[in-house]
């Protein structure tokens, strides 16, 4: 879609609020917080599974990669970055990334502050 409403929009912030350290100490019974680690990873994941089939291709990553870059790399060395991405991360052989091999690939990534913003008070 063209638009998000407001609570889309929301709801989008939302995964980028920092985990207060009281917070991870809380026990929680409800849902888990849209700012929890799983949840991050579930985001960033839908960002690059741009079919929703649960898997990351080499043209998703393509797609992605030259949204990010625009006409600043060349398609031969996005093409690269793409096959030593998918090469690095595919554990199953099946050419593509699976949420459990990028949540893999990312075990010893902060996700919880790099996909974090503070806003001022």
């Amino acid at each position: 879609e063209d638009q998000v409403n407001f609570r889309g929009f929301m709801r989008t912030l939302a995964h980028f609020r920092p985990i207060e350290d009281n917070e991870k100490s809380k026990d929680h019974n409800g849902p888990e917080p849209l700012n929890s680690r799983s949840n991050k990873l579930h985001f960033a994941f839908r960002l690059y599974d741009l079919d929703k089939d649960d898997k990351i291709s080499r043209d998703e990553l393509l797609q992605v990669l030259r949204m990010m870059v625009g006409v600043n790399i060349s398609d031969e060395q996005l093409g690269s970055i793409a096959d030593r991405t998918i090469q690095e991360a595919d554990q199953d052989g099946d050419s593509a990334i699976s949420f459990a091999e990028f949540v893999k690939v990312l075990e010893k990534v902060d996700v919880e502050q790099k996909m974090s913003i503070r806003f001022l008070h």
